[in-house]
Protein backbone atom coordinates (compact mmCIF):
# COMPACT_ATOMS: atom_id res chain seq x y z
CA UNK A 1 0.00 0.00 0.00
CA UNK A 2 2.82 2.42 0.82
CA UNK A 3 4.49 1.77 -2.52
CA UNK A 4 1.20 2.24 -4.38
CA UNK A 5 0.68 5.57 -2.62
CA UNK A 6 4.19 6.68 -3.54
CA UNK A 7 3.65 5.53 -7.12
CA UNK A 8 0.36 7.42 -7.39
CA UNK A 9 2.03 10.56 -6.04
CA UNK A 10 4.82 10.25 -8.61
CA UNK A 11 2.27 9.82 -11.41
CA UNK A 12 0.91 13.28 -10.56
CA UNK A 13 4.43 14.74 -10.48
CA UNK A 14 5.91 13.66 -13.82
CA UNK A 15 7.30 10.47 -12.28
CA UNK A 16 9.49 12.12 -9.63
CA UNK A 17 9.30 12.34 -5.84
CA UNK A 18 11.60 13.49 -3.08
CA UNK A 19 13.06 11.49 -0.22
CA UNK A 20 10.90 13.64 2.07
CA UNK A 21 7.77 12.52 0.15
CA UNK A 22 8.81 8.91 0.74
CA UNK A 23 9.49 9.55 4.45
CA UNK A 24 6.04 11.09 4.94
CA UNK A 25 4.52 7.94 3.41
CA UNK A 26 6.38 5.71 5.85
CA UNK A 27 9.61 4.82 3.98
CA UNK A 28 12.75 5.10 6.07
CA UNK A 29 16.25 5.54 4.66
CA UNK A 30 16.86 1.79 4.31
CA UNK A 31 13.52 1.23 2.57
CA UNK A 32 14.31 3.91 0.01
CA UNK A 33 17.75 2.39 -0.54
CA UNK A 34 16.16 -1.01 -1.23
CA UNK A 35 13.81 0.51 -3.83
CA UNK A 36 16.81 2.07 -5.55
CA UNK A 37 18.78 -1.20 -5.36
CA UNK A 38 15.93 -3.20 -6.93
CA UNK A 39 15.61 -0.69 -9.77
CA UNK A 40 12.14 0.59 -8.89
CA UNK A 41 13.59 4.05 -8.28
CA UNK A 42 16.66 5.95 -9.42
CA UNK A 43 18.34 8.96 -7.86
CA UNK A 44 18.40 11.99 -10.17
CA UNK A 45 19.77 14.52 -7.68
CA UNK A 46 20.48 14.47 -4.01
CA UNK A 47 17.15 13.92 -2.28
CA UNK A 48 15.22 13.44 -5.55
CA UNK A 49 14.00 10.11 -6.96
CA UNK A 50 12.47 9.05 -10.27
CA UNK A 51 10.24 6.02 -10.88
CA UNK A 52 11.88 3.98 -13.61
CA UNK A 53 8.48 2.78 -14.83
CA UNK A 54 7.61 6.35 -15.88
CA UNK A 55 9.30 7.43 -19.14
CA UNK A 56 11.62 10.38 -18.53
CA UNK A 57 10.62 13.74 -19.98
CA UNK A 58 11.91 17.29 -20.00
CA UNK A 59 9.23 18.23 -17.48
CA UNK A 60 10.32 15.50 -15.07
CA UNK A 61 13.95 16.61 -15.44
CA UNK A 62 12.92 20.21 -14.80
CA UNK A 63 10.81 19.42 -11.74
CA UNK A 64 13.59 17.21 -10.34
CA UNK A 65 16.07 20.06 -10.81
CA UNK A 66 13.75 22.49 -9.02
CA UNK A 67 13.40 20.15 -6.06
CA UNK A 68 17.15 19.61 -5.97
CA UNK A 69 17.56 23.38 -5.76
CA UNK A 70 15.73 23.42 -2.46
CA UNK A 71 13.22 25.86 -1.06
CA UNK A 72 12.03 28.51 -3.58
CA UNK A 73 13.94 27.04 -6.53
CA UNK A 74 12.03 27.66 -9.77
CA UNK A 75 12.33 26.98 -13.48
CA UNK A 76 13.64 30.15 -15.11
CA UNK A 77 15.25 31.70 -18.20
CA UNK A 78 15.06 29.33 -21.20
CA UNK A 79 13.22 26.59 -19.31
CA UNK A 80 10.59 29.07 -18.14
CA UNK A 81 10.31 30.39 -21.70
CA UNK A 82 9.56 26.84 -22.88
CA UNK A 83 6.90 26.46 -20.19
CA UNK A 84 5.24 29.73 -21.28
CA UNK A 85 5.60 28.91 -24.99
CA UNK A 86 7.88 31.86 -25.71
CA UNK A 87 10.75 32.27 -28.15
CA UNK A 88 14.07 31.34 -26.59
CA UNK A 89 12.62 28.33 -24.80
CA UNK A 90 14.80 25.23 -24.60
CA UNK A 91 13.77 21.73 -23.59
CA UNK A 92 17.14 20.02 -23.80
CA UNK A 93 18.36 21.75 -20.63
CA UNK A 94 16.92 22.30 -17.17
CA UNK A 95 17.51 25.93 -16.19
CA UNK A 96 16.58 27.02 -12.68
CA UNK A 97 17.05 29.89 -10.26
CA UNK A 98 17.44 29.29 -6.54
CA UNK A 99 18.76 31.24 -3.53
CA UNK A 100 21.79 28.97 -3.16
CA UNK A 101 23.21 25.98 -5.06
CA UNK A 102 25.65 23.79 -3.15
CA UNK A 103 25.32 20.50 -4.95
CA UNK A 104 27.43 18.92 -7.67
CA UNK A 105 26.85 20.10 -11.22
CA UNK A 106 24.91 17.89 -13.62
CA UNK A 107 24.99 17.67 -17.40
CA UNK A 108 22.17 19.64 -18.98
CA UNK A 109 21.53 21.62 -15.80
CA UNK A 110 22.03 25.40 -15.68
CA UNK A 111 21.72 27.08 -12.28
CA UNK A 112 21.37 30.79 -11.50
CA UNK A 113 21.65 31.98 -7.92
CA UNK A 114 19.49 34.85 -6.71
CA UNK A 115 18.11 35.85 -3.34
CA UNK A 116 15.80 38.43 -4.96
CA UNK A 117 12.91 36.09 -5.75
CA UNK A 118 9.64 37.76 -4.86
CA UNK A 119 6.81 35.20 -4.43
CA UNK A 120 4.61 37.53 -6.48
CA UNK A 121 6.87 36.97 -9.49
CA UNK A 122 6.57 33.17 -9.28
CA UNK A 123 3.83 30.76 -10.26
CA UNK A 124 3.19 27.08 -11.01
CA UNK A 125 2.57 25.54 -14.44
CA UNK A 126 1.70 21.84 -14.73
CA UNK A 127 2.95 21.26 -11.20
CA UNK A 128 6.33 22.91 -11.86
CA UNK A 129 7.36 26.12 -10.05
CA UNK A 130 8.30 28.71 -12.66
CA UNK A 131 9.05 32.41 -12.95
CA UNK A 132 6.11 34.58 -13.97
CA UNK A 133 5.96 35.87 -17.56
CA UNK A 134 7.53 39.27 -16.79
CA UNK A 135 10.44 37.74 -14.86
CA UNK A 136 10.80 35.10 -17.59
CA UNK A 137 11.25 37.88 -20.16
CA UNK A 138 13.98 39.35 -18.01
CA UNK A 139 15.63 35.93 -17.96
CA UNK A 140 15.36 35.69 -21.76
CA UNK A 141 16.95 39.15 -22.02
CA UNK A 142 19.86 37.90 -19.91
CA UNK A 143 20.71 34.82 -21.97
CA UNK A 144 19.30 35.36 -25.48
CA UNK A 145 19.86 37.79 -28.35
CA UNK A 146 17.87 41.05 -28.68
CA UNK A 147 16.01 39.64 -31.71
CA UNK A 148 14.87 36.59 -29.74
CA UNK A 149 13.83 38.82 -26.84
CA UNK A 150 11.75 40.99 -29.16
CA UNK A 151 9.92 37.98 -30.59
CA UNK A 152 9.29 36.68 -27.06
CA UNK A 153 7.94 40.03 -25.85
CA UNK A 154 5.68 40.40 -28.90
CA UNK A 155 4.29 36.92 -28.32
CA UNK A 156 3.76 37.51 -24.59
CA UNK A 157 1.90 40.76 -25.28
CA UNK A 158 -0.10 39.30 -28.16
CA UNK A 159 -1.49 36.40 -26.09
CA UNK A 160 -2.10 38.58 -23.04
CA UNK A 161 0.61 37.25 -20.73
CA UNK A 162 2.08 40.71 -20.15
CA UNK A 163 1.66 44.36 -21.03
CA UNK A 164 4.36 46.95 -21.54
CA UNK A 165 3.25 48.50 -18.25
CA UNK A 166 3.55 45.22 -16.32
CA UNK A 167 7.06 44.59 -17.69
CA UNK A 168 8.11 48.13 -16.81
CA UNK A 169 6.67 47.58 -13.35
CA UNK A 170 8.87 44.53 -12.91
CA UNK A 171 11.95 46.54 -13.89
CA UNK A 172 11.08 49.22 -11.35
CA UNK A 173 10.96 46.57 -8.63
CA UNK A 174 13.91 44.33 -9.49
CA UNK A 175 16.34 46.39 -11.60
CA UNK A 176 19.71 47.06 -10.05
CA UNK A 177 23.09 47.98 -11.56
CA UNK A 178 24.69 45.01 -13.23
CA UNK A 179 21.67 42.69 -13.14
CA UNK A 180 21.73 40.61 -16.35
CA UNK A 181 19.00 41.40 -18.86
CA UNK A 182 17.84 44.71 -17.38
CA UNK A 183 19.55 46.93 -19.92
CA UNK A 184 18.44 44.85 -22.93
CA UNK A 185 14.82 44.63 -21.78
CA UNK A 186 14.61 48.34 -20.94
CA UNK A 187 16.18 49.28 -24.28
CA UNK A 188 13.59 47.19 -26.13
CA UNK A 189 10.70 48.74 -24.19
CA UNK A 190 12.01 52.26 -24.81
CA UNK A 191 12.23 51.61 -28.55
CA UNK A 192 8.55 50.72 -28.84
CA UNK A 193 5.58 52.99 -29.44
CA UNK A 194 1.92 52.09 -28.85
CA UNK A 195 1.16 53.41 -32.34
CA UNK A 196 3.39 50.72 -33.89
CA UNK A 197 1.06 47.93 -32.80
CA UNK A 198 1.93 44.36 -31.80
CA UNK A 199 2.81 41.75 -34.47
CA UNK A 200 0.42 38.81 -34.55
CA UNK A 201 3.10 36.20 -35.21
CA UNK A 202 6.81 35.48 -34.98
CA UNK A 203 7.17 35.93 -38.76
CA UNK A 204 5.66 39.41 -38.55
CA UNK A 205 8.19 40.35 -35.87
CA UNK A 206 10.96 39.02 -38.12
CA UNK A 207 9.56 41.17 -40.94
CA UNK A 208 9.73 44.26 -38.77
CA UNK A 209 13.27 43.38 -37.68
CA UNK A 210 14.39 42.89 -41.28
CA UNK A 211 13.03 46.24 -42.43
CA UNK A 212 14.59 48.00 -39.46
CA UNK A 213 17.96 46.33 -40.06
CA UNK A 214 18.12 47.94 -43.52
CA UNK A 215 17.53 51.44 -42.21
CA UNK A 216 13.81 51.72 -42.81
CA UNK A 217 11.60 53.34 -40.19
CA UNK A 218 9.50 51.21 -37.87
CA UNK A 219 6.38 50.06 -39.75
CA UNK A 220 2.92 49.98 -38.22
CA UNK A 221 1.87 46.37 -37.76
CA UNK A 222 -1.65 44.96 -38.10
CA UNK A 223 -2.72 48.13 -39.90
CA UNK A 224 -6.36 48.44 -40.94
CA UNK A 225 -6.92 49.94 -44.41
CA UNK A 226 -10.14 51.62 -45.48
CA UNK A 227 -11.01 53.42 -48.71
CA UNK A 228 -13.93 55.83 -48.87
CA UNK A 229 -15.13 54.40 -45.58
CA UNK A 230 -15.09 50.81 -46.87
CA UNK A 231 -12.92 48.25 -45.08
CA UNK A 232 -10.40 46.67 -47.46
CA UNK A 233 -8.30 44.61 -45.10
CA UNK A 234 -5.80 44.43 -42.28
CA UNK A 235 -2.21 44.11 -43.44
CA UNK A 236 0.72 42.72 -41.48
CA UNK A 237 2.80 45.90 -41.75
CA UNK A 238 2.40 49.30 -43.37
CA UNK A 239 3.86 52.73 -43.91
CA UNK A 240 0.55 54.65 -43.95
CA UNK A 241 2.00 58.01 -44.99
CA UNK A 242 3.57 56.43 -48.08
CA UNK A 243 0.56 54.10 -48.57
CA UNK A 244 2.79 51.03 -48.56
CA UNK A 245 1.21 47.74 -47.43
CA UNK A 246 3.29 44.63 -46.64
CA UNK A 247 1.93 41.16 -46.03
CA UNK A 248 3.64 37.97 -45.00
CA UNK A 249 2.77 35.23 -47.47
CA UNK A 250 2.56 32.03 -45.44
CA UNK A 251 2.47 28.81 -47.43
CA UNK A 252 0.32 27.33 -44.67
CA UNK A 253 -2.45 29.92 -44.85
CA UNK A 254 -2.02 31.23 -48.40
CA UNK A 255 -1.75 27.98 -50.33
CA UNK A 256 -4.38 26.59 -52.66
CA UNK A 257 -6.45 28.04 -55.46
CA UNK A 258 -9.07 29.75 -53.27
CA UNK A 259 -6.42 31.50 -51.15
CA UNK A 260 -4.62 32.69 -54.28
CA UNK A 261 -7.83 34.17 -55.67
CA UNK A 262 -8.59 35.99 -52.41
CA UNK A 263 -5.03 37.34 -52.15
CA UNK A 264 -5.20 38.56 -55.75
CA UNK A 265 -8.53 40.29 -55.15
CA UNK A 266 -7.22 42.06 -52.07
CA UNK A 267 -4.09 43.28 -53.85
CA UNK A 268 -6.29 44.62 -56.64
CA UNK A 269 -8.42 46.52 -54.10
CA UNK A 270 -5.27 47.93 -52.46
CA UNK A 271 -3.98 49.16 -55.82
CA UNK A 272 -7.34 50.68 -56.66
CA UNK A 273 -7.28 52.52 -53.33
CA UNK A 274 -3.87 53.99 -54.14
CA UNK A 275 -1.78 51.66 -51.98
CA UNK A 276 1.42 49.84 -53.00
CA UNK A 277 1.19 46.17 -51.91
CA UNK A 278 4.36 44.18 -51.14
CA UNK A 279 4.69 40.53 -50.19
CA UNK A 280 7.24 38.95 -47.85
CA UNK A 281 7.83 35.19 -48.07
CA UNK A 282 9.72 32.81 -45.79
CA UNK A 283 12.61 32.90 -48.26
CA UNK A 284 12.67 36.70 -48.07
CA UNK A 285 12.58 36.71 -44.27
CA UNK A 286 15.38 34.17 -43.98
CA UNK A 287 17.45 36.28 -46.38
CA UNK A 288 17.05 39.27 -44.08
CA UNK A 289 14.50 41.17 -46.23
CA UNK A 290 17.28 42.78 -48.29
CA UNK A 291 15.43 42.86 -51.63
CA UNK A 292 12.12 43.80 -50.04
CA UNK A 293 13.69 46.60 -47.99
CA UNK A 294 15.59 48.03 -50.95
CA UNK A 295 12.41 48.09 -53.07
CA UNK A 296 10.44 49.84 -50.33
CA UNK A 297 13.28 52.29 -49.68
CA UNK A 298 13.37 53.21 -53.37
CA UNK A 299 9.62 53.77 -53.42
CA UNK A 300 9.84 56.00 -50.33
CA UNK A 301 12.74 57.92 -51.93
CA UNK A 302 10.75 58.52 -55.10
CA UNK A 303 7.70 59.63 -53.13
CA UNK A 304 9.72 62.13 -51.10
Amino acid sequence: MRFEALSELAARQHGVVTVEHARLLGFDKDAVARLVATGALERTHRGVLRFRAVPPSWRSDLLAACWAGGFRAVASHRSAAAMWGLKGGRRHIAEITCPRWRRAQHAGLVVHESRALDPGDLTVIDGIPVTGPELTLLGIAAVCSPSVLEIALDRAENVGLVTSASVRGLLVRVARPGRPGVRALRRLLDSRSPEDGIPASERETMLRQGLRAHGLPEPVVQHEIRHLGVFIGRVDAAYPDERIAIEYDSYEFHGGRLALVKDSERRTKLLAAGWYPFTATDVELKAGCRLLASSIAELIRQAS
